[in-house]
């Protein structure tokens, strides 16, 4: 069972049984509580020292604090057992000399409020202490005595593991990208660079990866949180055999803290109603302040403190969530330090940049724009990269680079102006987007050195949990939702609409995938793709000035994100934990790189010796040095077609050397048939160890795929009070489903207006509201159409009943059991009714197949963050009139015996990845 890290129930839980067992080494097994006729040390002592009374003996004092009689002897140089009346003797644990590895490290006197104590660490939590006072019929005749406070070993340092999003290899300076990022910069020349660490090519795997030390698969996160399936490897639940790093921190004695994205909650366990044990305050960390989920408008994002929803943004246009991270890490790290100094801090530091949308303020954009970096254009961008690189010499010298993949990306001459006047502003964004995040983390550090606790904090500052976004497509889009939903390449024109908001609240926006390519330099492809260095290769700096004298160091070690929790726990002196909570704990699956902090073994070959990728059915394999990995099938923003029914086998396999080879340039599979046998055979052994089978290529049908959430099986909803915030994991999903939505309201004298229900946002969604007492239903379709069923009156005062009726005309997501995705997305007309007579009547020609906008939420009653149409209202526009009832009813399409006969003789089809890109409309 999981016990919540916030509850009041784990705090008597300090003390593991080591240190009861300590408590018992003095002579003939002497307790220090009550042990019937034995006598106990009751003279005075002070934080330190024991003054001897009559009737003292080594052993009854060794036995009230807790130490050994030959710890007191050595403390305080006895050549005897002997001690007279009077005599002050050394009685801190801490004072003991050549303690057993293992041994608590105790500080002050044992029993008393100011003693601390470190756990062996086996089993979490610790286990109550047995009591070591006296316990008489009376008070006065008895002798309190204090559980010591657990901390970690003396020598560890505070920890803050930064990681960023949606960054290739070529995007920091730190690595020769153009974009500045002086506090990477900063972390590198104070300590060292790695430019071979690896990623799992995809945000929620890589996180989970990155907290647990297992693999993705292993640790139930083959996929991303809104693609999870029923299978152990996919589901999205990290198991409580696998303790977070913030767990077994906290356990012992951490301040832990997780800000930003937060991509490992599951979708269908993000509501109020939790459970909340996937949450960072259920996984170990004592605060958090952040969104759940995969991305966020940085304006107005779905924002929790711990697991309250909260809207530090209201009234403040300027205000954004990388600043506002950063300010609210930069308070509690000062709060923690002002309260409790010497308590240590694990921070885990995740903003959202730079997952699209990118958002950065005015203020960067200017900056960046004024630098003109991306004048020439992705192709020159690339090779300028490129030659910063070697001149750096975080790649070698002799590094390949590719021609440009002319037939997957057009190049940069190839485009016409307006494109090129489009593109270099998308780039100008996301360039802003990511300085403007690596300036915040650098106020971060600051405040860390100007707290003087910045020599002895591990900096951990991976870029990137993937490689570089091309979710945007060829093109780049003003709406990422819209790419999530088959339109993936929005002409040129339409997206000049956005041109002088792209970039603002107005916009979710991505750029061309030709950037993608260029900022993955030397490497090749992008994020999702598991087979390709551009997909898994990250940056990665790290400081320690205590401990690491190598300051500008580079490390080519191979490693993954999985190496980061043994190395934490290497240098804190904490041991994985056998047991938390009882459940014997999986072993942990990476590799410390610890050792890589000292000069001597810059050129220590990896410890980590093999390594498995896998994502949606793209593949690879490493092995000290060799790379088995699969040909790119399917570029990212083709996540609508057939997926590939047998991802292991059939696919072209190609062969690499990377020690000769650092770009992966050069397959050499031809040349050495029987390593691609032998590789692919380790793959599979490595792929059923790690929960990779079965492997699914399937993309865009996964997001629609039946989870266990609150909904999961209902087919009516009603609702009686006004209620926001529940986000669409958890919510009525009315997509590939007939449906009708009733409300029963009382309109008071004068009219009334407002949300009655609202699902989504500015960038897709639904709505029904009164707007000038007429009732109105309301679709956005990715921000480029808006469709309104209107009444032609206003309501009179008095009750109504007013009904949205949408009859769908497609087959559901049934047909994605056939490698079919011909149910989703059809046809559908909408009836708009009040008081049981038709007002509006319009059919749709295509409707969303995917997703609404899915940081938004379902409310009832007003209407959080942005609204589906800005030009007929404004958030929160309440409901005036009274909900006596809202009732919600889902008509899921089943399939017939003949539905299913046609199925089975189709040859498999893909949604259409055009459905409405004819659509010209702008911001409204």
């Amino acid at each position: 069972m999981n016990i919540d890290v916030n509850s009041p129930r784990r705090a008597p839980r300090q003390l593991l049984g080591a240190l009861a067992v300590v408590a018992c080494l003095c002579v003939g097994s002497a307790h220090a509580g009550d042990s019937g006729a034995r006598h106990h040390a009751r003279g005075p002592y002070d934080a330190s020292t024991y003054e001897v009374v009559t009737g003292d003996d080594l052993a009854a004092i060794a036995a009230r604090f807790g130490v050994t009689v030959e710890a007191l002897k050595a403390a305080n140089k006895l050549g005897s057992d002997q001690i007279e009346v009077g005599q002050r003797l050394v009685v801190a644990a801490g004072t003991q000399t050549g303690a057993a590895p293992g041994t608590p490290e105790i500080t002050g006197v044992l029993g008393s409020p100011s003693a601390t104590t470190t756990i062996d660490g086996a089993q979490l939590p610790a286990p109550e202490p047995a009591f070591g006072g006296v316990i008489k019929n009376d008070a006065l005749q008895s002798t309190p005595w204090w559980a010591p406070r657990i901390v970690p070993p003396k020598t560890a340092p505070n920890v803050l593991l930064i990681i960023t999003d949606d960054a290739g290899f070529g995007v920091p300076s730190t690595f020769g990208g153009v974009i500045p990022t002086p506090a990477l910069d900063r972390i590198a020349n104070n300590g060292l660079r790695y430019n071979n660490i690896h990623s799992t090519a995809l945000c929620s795997p890589t996180r989970a990866a990155l907290i647990t030390g297992r693999n993705h698969h292993s640790a139930g996160f083959g996929v991303i949180s809104e693609q999870s399936t029923g299978f152990p490897g996919y589901n999205s639940i990290i198991a409580e055999d696998k303790a977070t790093i913030g767990r077994i921190l906290l356990d012992n004695g951490y301040a832990t803290a997780w800000f930003g994205k937060d991509h490992n909650t599951p979708a269908f366990a993000a509501s109020q109603v939790g459970p909340f044990d996937q949450w960072p305050t259920g996984m170990g960390f004592e605060y958090f302040y952040g969104f759940v989920g995969g991305d966020a408008n940085q304006w107005q994002p779905n924002l929790f403190r711990n697991t309250t929803q909260i809207y530090p943004f209201e009234g403040k246009p300027e205000w954004n969530l990388i600043t506002g991270m950063a300010d609210d890490a930069i308070d509690y790290l000062n709060r923690v330090n002002q309260t409790m100094p010497d308590k240590p801090f694990f921070i885990k530091y995740a903003p959202g940049a730079t997952h699209a949308p990118h958002h950065p303020t005015k203020e960067w954009v200017e900056k960046i724009s004024a630098m003109h970096l991306f004048d020439g254009g992705y192709n020159k961008l690339r090779e300028q990269i490129f030659e910063n690189q070697k001149k750096l010499g975080v790649i070698p010298a002799d590094t390949q680079l590719e021609a440009w993949p002319n037939a997957v990306l057009k190049p940069w001459d190839a485009l016409t102006p307006e494109a090129q006047k489009l593109f270099i502003k998308q780039a100008d964004v996301f360039a802003a987007f990511a300085a403007y995040s690596d300036h915040e983390i650098g106020r971060v550090i600051q405040a860390i050195d100007d707290m003087g606790k910045l020599d002895n904090t591990l900096v951990i500052y991976i870029n990137g949990d993937n490689g570089t976004s091309a979710e945007g497509g060829p093109l780049g889009t003003p709406n990422e939702v819209a790419f999530f939903n088959g339109v993936n390449e929005m002409p040129v024109e339409v997206q000049m609409k956005w041109y002088d908001v792209w970039g603002t609240e107005q916009t979710y926006n991505h750029m061309s995938a030709g950037w993608s390519w260029a900022f993955d330099t030397p490497f090749t492809w992008f994020k999702q793709n598991a087979s390709k260095l551009g997909g898994i290769r990250q940056g990665m700096a790290v400081s320690w000035p205590a401990r690491i004298k190598d300051k500008g160091g580079l490390r080519e070690q191979f490693m993954h994100v999985i190496d980061v929790v043994p190395t934490i726990l290497e240098v804190t002196g904490i041991p994985a934990p056998e047991t938390v909570d009882g459940i014997p704990q999986a072993p942990i699956e990476g590799t410390s790189f610890a050792y890589t902090f000292d000069a001597k073994n810059a050129k220590e070959p990896s410890h980590h010796k093999t390594q498995y990728f896998e994502m949606m059915g793209q593949w690879a394999l490493y092995d000290e040095g060799w790379l088995l990995s699969t040909q790119v099938n399917r570029a990212p923003w083709e996540a609508f077609g057939v997926a590939n029914p047998d991802p292991l086998n059939n696919q072209v396999l190609e062969l690499y050397d990377l020690n000769s080879d650092f770009s992966q340039s050069q397959n050499i599979a031809d040349q050495h048939p029987d390593k691609v046998k032998e590789l692919k055979a380790l793959f599979m052994a490595e792929a059923k160890k790690y929960q990779v089978f079965p492997m699914d290529a399937s993309v865009a049908s996964r997001v629609v795929a039946s989870r266990p959430n609150i909904t999961s099986g209902r087919t009516e909803f009603v609702y009686t009070y006004p209620m926001v915030g529940l986000p669409q994991g958890d919510s009525p999903f009315l997509l590939n489903s007939s449906y009708t939505i009733t409300a029963d309201i009382t309109v008071p004298e004068g009219g009334a207006e407002g949300m009655i229900l609202t699902s989504g946002g500015r960038f897709a969604g639904y709505g029904f509201y009164l707007l000038k007492g007429k009732p109105v239903f309301l679709w956005n379709l990715i921000d480029l159409k808006r469709v309104k069923w209107e009444g032609t009156e206003a309501l009179t005062p008095g009750q109504h009943s007013l009904e949205f009726d949408f009859e769908y005309d497609g087959l559901g997501v049934g047909t994605l059991a056939f490698n079919n995705m011909s149910g989703l997305g059809r046809s559908g007309t909408g009836t708009l009714k009040v008081d049981g007579k038709v007002v509006a009547t319009e059919k749709l020609e295509r409707t969303l197949p995917m997703i609404l906008q899915w940081d938004e939420s379902f409310d009832i009653g007003s209407d959080t963050l942005t609204g589906v149409n800005d030009a007929d209202y404004q958030p929160p526009f309440p409901l005036t009139a009274k909900l006596d009832k809202l009732t919600i009813r889902v008509d899921r399409p089943r399939l017939t015996e003949e539905d299913i006969k046609t199925l089975e003789n189709t040859e498999a089809i893909a949604v259409d990845g055009k459905p409405i890109h004819h659509l010209q409309s702008g911001p409204q």
